[in-house]
């Protein structure tokens, strides 16, 4: 525990420095330029090297599956939220991505200059639906340029199979852009959870599931996609629990992979 300790702390730290450098660099090209090749090139290397320094230190590989399930054309990608993992795994799989994130984030000097060239989409989570209507203009635009726009319907980074808690900012967007949405399952947080001191080393797997076609219900779509992400998400915990998790697994966990065990085989 103290080796991994170790590394992780090692990988924090080339983590942030690499990204308040490139921040830097993407959001001076940000001022001078806008939107160029050159920093989405610096972008895809911000992800893929982040990956490779995750698995070199912490010992995190990425399996990333599924992507014949990703429609031409714009979409909604609505991904499972555990780790920051997901940001890099999902993003070279996307095309030309349109993340919507925090408004406090596209507020940091050079980092919100190079979001914004990055097609990002800002949502001010503290003004409630007061913020959906900007957020809709910046998401019909991004379709607009030929971006897929890529959201954690969760809205922020949840525990290993906690119970889950979409908002509504999903259900807005698939009613107003009238496009089909891509469910991500992920078990991230297995080896790199939210705040966690420790990142411990696994396999870590996101799988792109069937599109969810466009023109159903409010009810309907949620219903479904919460079926499908919370479904397959909770297959990918009990391959990863299966397989043996290097982690500790604390009380709280173990009864969660309890009760999912027990409803998988039927057991009351």
């Amino acid at each position: 525990m103290v080796i991994q300790a170790i590394r992780t702390a090692v990988f924090y730290a080339l983590f942030i420095g690499q990204t308040i450098v490139i921040a830097l660099v993407l959001g001076t090209i940000a001022l001078i330029s806008g939107r160029t090749r050159a920093s989405w090139a610096i972008a895809v290397y911000w992800g893929t090297s982040t990956l490779r320094i995750l698995r070199w230190l912490t010992g995190v590989r990425t399996k990333v599956s599924g992507q014949e399930n990703i429609p031409e054309g714009g979409c909604i990608i609505a991904a499972k939220h555990q780790s920051d993992w997901d940001v890099f795994s999902i993003f070279p799989h996307t095309g030309r991505p349109a993340y919507i994130i925090k408004a406090e984030l596209m507020r940091i000097p050079f980092f919100g200059w190079a979001a914004r060239s990055l097609d990002c989409i800002e949502v001010d989570r503290k003004k409630g639906a007061k913020a959906i209507p900007a957020m809709m203009a910046q998401a019909h635009a991004a379709i607009a340029r030929g971006c897929r726009i890529v959201i954690f319907p969760e809205g922020t980074r949840r525990a290993p199979l906690a119970p889950p808690d979409y908002r509504q900012g999903i259900v807005r967007l698939y009613m107003e852009l009238n496009v089909p949405v891509v469910p991500v399952a992920l078990n991230s947080g297995l080896f790199w959870g939210r705040n966690s001191p420790i990142i411990w080393p696994g396999t870590a797997e996101a799988k792109f599931l069937p599109p969810i076609e466009a023109g159903l219900s409010a009810d309907v779509f949620v219903e479904r996609l919460k079926k499908a992400i919370e479904t397959e998400s909770n297959a990918l915990a009990l391959k990863a629990e299966a397989q043996g998790l290097s982690r500790p697994i604390g009380p709280e966990l173990r009864a969660r992979f309890d009760a999912l065990k027990q409803q998988s085989s039927g057991t009351p």
